[in-house]
């Protein structure tokens, strides 16, 4: 597992080989297709992620000084969202994923294209991967 700053960098030249948001939408799907299931057991109340539209899971799990973070959603595009910052922010220490700038998403232009739900569910993601974090680095 790379660092922050270098998975960023990737996610960021593999969408730059897109064209148009249609092949973006596609790929982002593919991404949450791809996504490693979570477990039934966490896919409860507590999990769901507040702000989000749709329905989210995020269970994180702190091993070896590293959290892990697996997540389900009930929509395609939600759960290819909640993908891409599993890529970049699990496996990570808390302390990183506490001080990570995600520029990425800027830089790849996926907040323009979200509806303003959406991207209120974007930063809830983000939002409750930081406090699991620090909950963790105590």
């Amino acid at each position: 597992m790379g660092a922050i700053q270098e998975i960023q960098k990737e996610i960021t030249e593999d969408f730059a080989m897109f064209d148009d948001w249609m092949q973006k939408y596609e790929y982002l799907i593919d991404l949450g297709k791809d996504l490693a299931p979570i477990k039934e057991q966490y896919k409860i109340e507590d999990n769901l992620i507040k702000g989000c539209q749709s329905r989210v899971w995020l269970h994180a799990e702190h091993t070896d000084g590293k959290i892990i973070f697996t997540a389900d959603s009930d929509a395609i595009m939600t759960k290819g969202i909640i993908a891409i910052l599993i890529t970049v922010l699990s496996g990570q220490s808390p302390q990183n994923i506490a001080d990570a700038k995600l520029d990425f998403i800027n830089e790849i232009g996926l907040k323009d294209q979200l509806s303003p739900t959406r991207a209120n569910g974007l930063v809830s993601m983000i939002k409750q991967m930081k406090i699991y974090a620090l909950a963790f680095s105590k």
